[in-house]
């Protein structure tokens, strides 16, 4: 079976002036002569993308999309008809937003996070911004200090609103935010708290508890090396600096310098932090 708008290994049927046709149980589908890679031949597997060309011909392609079916993903606006706009996905062929896919009209050169998804009077891929209908937190997939997958959707007055797995949604407050984020960036982070009254989400970047520590001690030791052996910075040090210079937030600073102290290979001094002799 054919999943279109998503990878799929297929063997190749034959090869012919136009490219390789791979077997699909019908008459083939076409990976067209530029992507077919040197040396191939009849029996080998290859995984493409499978999407509809400009005539609605299902073709494949060896490009890797932005985003894949179920993805939401910032994507920017190539051109406009009356009818939608086509965003630039990766692939020879941009995505289609029709107008009721729209929030507001959309402009060539801005950026959107859209979800892409598969139109059933169609059958073919195509993109939405109205991407709250494909979210809901009745049902959660889950649970707390679970490690998922963020997309930032919009900034709040508590904080940004992120995407959970493409699924649900959740608060990331301004107070666990140690650096610049934009609508559409992505990041690993974990379910700190779930409401059970009303299913809210709470989050935090990174992983949870002394899981996210071991991942910063090698960090903050090879910069310790890089720089002779002392960093000026301490619990004293403002935190976007910190994060700055660390990439992590001063809690997750102090537990990490804590537990080189801790296995003897730091000291505190009063100017900073410096490798143990």
């Amino acid at each position: 079976m054919i999943n279109v708008g998503q990878y799929n290994t297929l063997k190749v049927d034959r090869l012919a002036d136009p490219g390789a046709y791979l077997d699909d149980g019908k008459e083939g589908i076409l990976l067209p002569r530029r992507f077919v890679p040197k040396g191939i031949k009849p029996g080998d597997e290859l995984t493409v993308f499978i999407y509809h060309d400009s005539e609605g011909r299902i073709i494949a392609t060896t490009q890797k999309p932005k985003g894949i079916l179920g993805d939401i993903v910032l994507l920017r606006c190539i051109s406009t008809t009356p009818q939608g706009a086509f965003l630039d996905w990766g692939l020879m062929k941009d995505i289609f937003v029709p107008r009721s896919g729209q929030v507001n009209r959309m402009y060539p050169n801005g950026d959107y996070l859209v979800k892409i998804f598969l139109d059933e009077k169609t059958g073919r891929v195509a993109a939405t911004e109205k991407i709250d209908f494909f979210l809901s937190n009745q049902d959660l997939t889950v649970k707390e200090m679970e490690i998922v997958d963020l997309t930032v959707q919009r900034k709040t007055d508590l904080g940004y609103v992120m995407i959970i797995n493409n699924r649900h949604t959740g608060l990331l407050h301004f107070n666990e935010v140690f650096r610049t984020m934009e609508v559409g960036d992505k990041m690993k982070g974990f379910v700190k708290k779930i409401n059970p009254e009303n299913n809210n989400i709470d989050l935090v970047i990174g992983k949870p508890g002394y899981e996210r520590v071991e991942d910063e001690l090698q960090k903050v030791l090879r910069l310790l090396k890089e720089n002779k052996g002392f960093l000026p910075y301490h619990d004293k040090s403002d935190p976007e600096i910190i994060y700055e210079v660390f990439g992590m937030s001063k809690k997750t600073f102090k537990m990490t310098t804590g537990a080189l102290y801790k296995q003897r290979k730091i000291v505190f001094t009063e100017a900073g932090i410096k490798l143990a002799e």
